[in-house]
């Protein structure tokens, strides 16, 4: 794919390692054909502090800024690129199909506490092992079956929904976390994994990554 970069368009965002929710907002942009003007705040930091105010209403990361517009939070910002910039095929046109992917973004959106708490994302990280709760077994089993749901609905072996969507977007960070961390998935769940894994805006991303320099408190966990 060739990518374009609008002059008027930056995308605000965190520590690649660590930031999914920037991630997430990332990825949408590139599968729109945007490879996007980045400012990189590192998460924190006393610098994250001093600059957040600069372009963030709620001092969070990531912001996609328009011109002299601001849209907040990442799954805001998939729906506005789906609408600006890709011609609305972000969603399927399949109705049960949109619906199905919906639910399942803002599931991802406000759910699964446990695995967000105890297996951060980070990109550097390949098979960590370390203890988890109850609590991330049933997200993990939860996920699984989600994405198993999707792909049988669709009758896709690659995204969940057919072709590339905003929730298969939403659930890019965690399949870095199935990658970083050792768990037992299933044979489809690790199918989905690896194809995230193999997937070239990925990969972009994750190189970018692995030359950060910023380390935070959590990249000892699992050591």
């Amino acid at each position: 794919m060739s990518f374009h970069t609008p002059s008027d368009l930056k995308l605000i965002c965190g520590n690649r390692n660590y930031s999914s929710w920037s991630l997430r907002a990332w990825l949408t942009l590139r599968k729109a054909g945007i490879d996007p003007e980045l400012i990189v705040l590192p998460m924190d930091t006393p610098e994250f502090e001093e600059r957040v105010a600069q372009y963030s209403p709620t001092r969070r990361v990531p912001v996609l800024w328009i011109g002299d517009e601001y849209v907040w939070d990442s799954l805001a910002i998939a729906e506005t690129v789906n609408e600006r910039y890709a011609d609305f095929a972000l969603w399927p046109v399949d109705l049960k199909l949109r619906a199905l992917g919906r639910a399942m973004a803002a599931e991802m959106h406000s759910g699964f506490a446990a695995l967000r708490q105890e297996m951060p994302m980070n990109c550097r990280a390949r098979q960590r092992r370390l203890a988890v709760s109850d609590g991330v077994h049933r997200d993990v089993h939860r996920i699984s079956e989600l994405w198993q749901a999707a792909q049988q609905q669709s009758g896709s072996s690659t995204w969940l929904l057919g072709d590339f969507s905003i929730a298969d977007a939403m659930f890019a960070p965690v399949a870095v976390r199935f990658g970083a961390y050792a768990l037992d998935l299933s044979v489809p769940t690790k199918a989905y994994v690896d194809h995230w894994l193999a997937d070239a805006d990925l990969q972009a991303w994750m190189s970018l990554a692995n030359k950060e320099a910023w380390v935070i408190e959590h990249e000892e966990v699992g050591e």
